[in-house]
């Protein structure tokens, strides 16, 4: 018997099953995020710029691009609790802290490697950033100075404080996840957690659980407190490259090179709802307030067709008649 939220959320999304793509690069996006406020999407894109749009009502209305990278934005992410800042990687070995009411690049911070992956601390203080070389830098929000570097021995692929911004986690390539106490970074524990490479870690907004996708193409699910796997979602046939929760955590999107993104009952682990795509997923956000997921696709694969521009950024969960 499926549950009352199940049956409920089939029925909002039967009737809001569009998808609407809007131009935003010319190139590849490979990460899309909400402001806290759900009132911007921004997108990061291998053409090394990143680009904000504003939701109005039932569509994503551009409203500037940000240029001054000199490599690919491979991920970008926003201030947890204010809506008009947020922060970029890049290959060019820095970051950068953007004020969407200026539009102008707050601040540059050079670190020591090629940037791919980025966080913002819930409490707002500290940005950590991980490069290709599986080095984390922790830098000051404030000051723009990084607090503490830690080199690890192993390939580190995405990184995630916990809700209570005392624990930081990291998902390897040995398929472990690393939790280090913060702000002291002395290693808690080393979570055996999948047999091949683990990619993406999410913290879901009410504390509870947090999970990890990996290369085995399973998603994992876990207990916060415990440490200990909940269940797993073992419908993508691909490594599990992006997951997001939703505002509620309730639902659990995870995508992959597979045609479709799965999203997921977290509860139960059951199939609430399936998005088609037409070419492998880099990235996936819920919105914070409303069961609207934005996306991004390698648009080049599968459509030859030259009229067609790389680097939309898709949203899903749109009326059936907008």
């Amino acid at each position: 018997m499926a549950s009352s939220y199940h049956q409920e959320m089939q029925e909002v999304f039967r009737n809001n099953n569009k998808s609407r793509e809007f131009p935003a690069h010319n190139a590849k996006v490979h990460s899309v995020a909400w402001s806290c406020d759900g009132k911007r999407l921004a997108s990061g894109s291998f053409d090394k710029t990143a680009s904000v749009f504003v939701l109005e009502k039932d569509r994503l209305v551009k409203e500037n691009n940000y240029r001054g990278h000199g490599d690919s934005v491979d991920q970008l992410c926003w201030h947890p609790t204010n809506p008009d800042l947020f922060v970029t990687a890049s290959g060019d070995k820095t970051i950068r802290i953007w004020d969407v009411r200026t539009t102008k690049c707050m601040a540059t911070v050079s670190t020591k490697g090629e940037n791919i992956n980025i966080c913002w601390s819930p409490d707002g203080q500290t940005i950590a950033v991980g490069n290709k070389d599986d080095v984390v830098t922790f830098i000051d929000a404030k000051t723009h100075r990084p607090r503490a570097e830690e080199q690890f021995k192993f390939e580190v692929n995405e990184i995630s404080w916990n809700n209570d911004n005392d624990m930081f986690f990291l998902t390897n390539g040995n398929g472990c996840i690393n939790i280090l106490s913060y702000p002291d970074l002395k290693l808690i524990q080393s979570i055996n957690a999948h047999p091949s490479n683990c990619i993406c870690i999410k913290f879901d907004p009410t504390g509870k659980y947090f999970a990890t996708g990996s290369a085995d193409a399973l998603v994992s699910l876990w207990d916060v407190e415990e440490l200990v796997c909940v269940r797993c979602f073992s419908r993508l046939d691909w490594p599990v490259r992006t997951l997001s929760f939703s505002h509620d955590g309730k639902m659990l999107a995870s995508a992959s090179e597979d045609h479709f993104i799965d999203i997921a009952e977290v509860e139960t682990g059951e199939k609430l709802w399936e998005i088609q795509c037409e070419s492998p997923t880099f990235t996936v956000a819920w919105h914070p307030k409303r069961p609207l997921l934005a996306y991004a696709c390698d648009d080049k694969e599968g459509k030859y067709d030259s009229n067609r521009e790389a680097g939309t950024v898709k949203l899903f969960g749109l009326p059936n008649d907008s």
